[in-house]
């Protein structure tokens, strides 16, 4: 892989400034925070190339990634586009000699990222996924408090649950086949937090899920409509397990994102305000604090040392595929109607 002398020496860019434009640009101010050198923007619909030139005049923009591969000498991009292509255009990209990290999910199957690690080893390229959620202060609490104080114990279960009542929205997450399902928004945020506070190798995933009552009412309609409701179980060899819900037949959600259940007690993971009710010396104790600050900009500082001093990369596309798995094995268990064994630990 080549290593750079200086991070400004890192030309970069983003694919995909339509539907996600926003986090584009996230990608975008986050890489030239970290000191690299903002080049071109490729989108297919002229209009958001349009947008990208008013929020960065500086950059170039192509309107095919086959023409930014062509024209530009930009070294490192960003795949913000819809879930489905993730995969495609990563690997077209990293055929092409570049670096690449892809909006999460890293991809819909385990196969495409087995396909995209593939190409990183074949091309000699960095290969990685904007989990910047890793250092949410809410986890990075967390991880101190329950893994590192053991405020609660020993970890037996995670249960991860983002969950309410109410319709499918009118946008490309709605639809099943261009985002993988209800799971595929939020969820691979909840199995990325999760997998930080269990360890031990996963075994095998069980999954349920519900479909149709809010899809014949929706912008995809019963076919491609994503589910009401899907729930995972994945167990552990330590003996520990995860769980996770996504859903919108939901009528009365549990508190926080994750309840994280311990030999002592239990911990609820939440923004701003973490709550753990804990027994010691036979008393009953309620906790509560506030989470620590968030520090998301270390994902492309760590992208940025990655190439130019080789430091130790954080977010591995092996490390992506983990909750990728997860959610590829819940809806293949839930069609299928059996637990099904991981592949990946």
């Amino acid at each position: 892989m080549k290593k750079f002398k200086k991070i400004s020496d890192i030309k970069v860019g983003a694919v995909g400034y339509g539907a996600s434009f926003m986090i584009a640009r996230q990608h975008l101010n986050e890489m030239k925070r970290a000191g690299m050198t903002l080049t071109c923007v490729t989108d297919i619909d002229k209009s958001r190339l349009v947008a990208a030139k008013k929020d960065f005049p500086e950059v170039e923009v192509y309107d095919s990634v086959a023409s930014m591969l062509k024209h530009s000498d930009v070294d490192l991009v960003c795949i913000a586009t819809p879930h489905n292509t993730h995969a495609k255009l990563a690997i077209q990209c990293m055929n092409g000699g570049l670096n690449v990290v892809t909006e999460k999910p890293f991809a819909i199957t385990t196969k495409e990222c087995d396909n995209m690690i593939a190409a990183r080893d074949a091309n000699g390229v960095m290969l990685s996924t904007y989990h910047n959620r890793h250092w949410d202060g809410w986890i990075l609490s967390a991880v101190d408090l329950i893994l590192k104080e053991k405020m609660i114990g020993d970890v037996i279960k995670v249960e991860a649950h983002m969950s309410g009542y109410g319709p499918q929205r009118d946008w490309w997450r709605s639809s099943f086949s261009i985002s993988g399902g209800i799971m595929y928004d939020w969820g691979a945020h909840l199995l990325e937090y999760s997998l930080q506070l269990l360890n031990g190798k996963m075994t095998e995933v069980s999954g349920f899920n519900h479909r149709g009552f809010w899809a014949k009412k929706g912008p995809y309609g019963v076919k491609d409509g994503i589910e009401d409701e899907a729930f995972g179980v994945v167990r552990f060899d330590s003996g520990q397990w995860l769980s996770i819900l996504s859903s919108s037949i939901d009528s009365k959600p549990r508190e926080g994102w994750l309840t994280v259940t311990g030999t002592l007690g239990q911990y609820i993971v939440q923004p701003d305000t973490w709550k753990a009710y804990t027994h010691h010396d036979g008393d009953y104790v309620f906790r509560q604090g506030p989470v620590r600050p968030g520090e998301g900009y270390r994902f492309y500082e760590n992208i940025a040392a990655h190439l130019t001093k080789g430091a130790k990369l954080v977010i591995t596309p092996e490390y992506a595929r983990r909750p990728i798995h997860i959610l590829d094995l819940v809806k293949r268990s839930a069609a299928e109607g059996h637990a099904i064994p991981t592949i990946y630990g």
